[in-house]
């Protein structure tokens, strides 16, 4: 059976720099960073006090590159139905698929998918919940869009919904690699001819007392620049001691090669391979085997040597 290449024609995002690809990379360029004190008082016995937050606005005219959902928002009380990382998937889709002007090109929309991963998006809505129920009781303070806004897939289902994409819809909750699986199950969705063209990508938005509680506790996030936030994210650093929280939502349109070229798309890129593992081994300290047998499995599926690569992205 021979398979599609499958193009880049399309990006969205939606991080703690701002919103969208323009200024995002103009910031990342100019050594902006988004990470900031997390000074609310629920948060003061925790060790890690830092997170990178997507800035919000209510401002209507708003210059800065904050989110502001009215713009995207008609009705603002639909944002009651779904999570924050459910609003940040939309706003990065809506730009993705605005700047691919795909919409414009398809027909048939059962053709078009969406696969979207997340790791632990809902968990502020039942913090929230929680504090409701205590001060409510149990059934009155539940929320009657609580399991809309907590399950993992919803994400996915608000963006088919939105734009009556009616082609497979996918989500996946594999945690850190959650958004590069879905994006992988999208190009093979292509690949394999079960749709033309998929909006890929992931979201979340789990800023809140118990997750940042829950992973300083792993000892996982950085606790030694509380006073200088902007400096906290070292990854490659002597001087690292763990990971910041962040945000956000990034959508790729991904699409048949042969497609795109018919309707004059811009293309970005092209995926030619994929590749997936498993260390197999501890649950939070991977032994990087996991690691190096994707990337070899990556190269293969793309029929390329090691000597083809030029950049890698860690």
């Amino acid at each position: 059976m021979s398979v599609s290449r499958v193009v880049i024609t399309g990006l969205g995002v939606v991080s703690p720099l701002g919103v969208g690809v323009e200024l995002n990379w103009r910031r990342l360029l100019d050594n902006y960073s988004g990470i900031v004190s997390l000074d609310e008082t629920e948060y003061a016995g925790i060790p890690c006090r830092v997170a990178g937050r997507v800035p919000i606005s209510s401002e209507n005219k708003n210059q800065d590159g904050s989110l502001n959902f009215s713009t995207y928002f008609t009705r603002m009380s639909d944002l009651k139905s779904m999570s924050l990382a459910s609003a940040f998937v939309l706003v990065a889709a809506q730009e993705a698929i605005e700047n691919s002007q795909i919409l414009s090109a398809y027909n048939d929309r059962t053709r078009i998918g969406v696969s979207v991963g997340n790791g632990i998006a809902g968990l502020t809505n039942t913090c929230t919940i929680w504090e409701q129920m205590k001060a409510k009781g149990i059934y009155r303070g539940m929320s009657p869009f609580y399991i809309t806004q907590i399950l993992p897939n919803s994400s996915a289902g608000y963006i088919s919904i939105r734009h009556k994409l009616q082609g497979p819809n996918l989500c996946n909750s594999s945690a850190c690699a959650a958004g590069v699986q879905a994006i992988g199950d999208g190009y093979n969705m292509i690949r394999l001819g079960h749709a033309d063209a998929m909006v890929c990508g992931a979201t979340e938005a789990t800023i809140n007392p118990i997750t940042i509680s829950g992973f300083a506790r792993m000892r996982a996030l950085s606790t030694s620049f509380n006073d200088q936030p902007r400096l906290a994210s070292r990854p490659f650093d002597r001087q690292r001691d763990g990971f910041v929280m962040g945000e956000g939502a990034a959508i790729l349109i991904l699409e048949r090669l042969e497609y795109a070229e018919k309707r004059g798309a811009k293309i970005l890129g092209e995926i030619l391979g994929y590749g997936l593992s498993s260390d197999a081994s501890h649950i939070t300290n991977p032994s990087g085997s996991g690691a190096l047998n994707c990337m070899k499995n990556a190269i293969d599926n793309a029929r390329l040597n090691t000597k083809d690569i030029g950049y890698i992205n860690a």
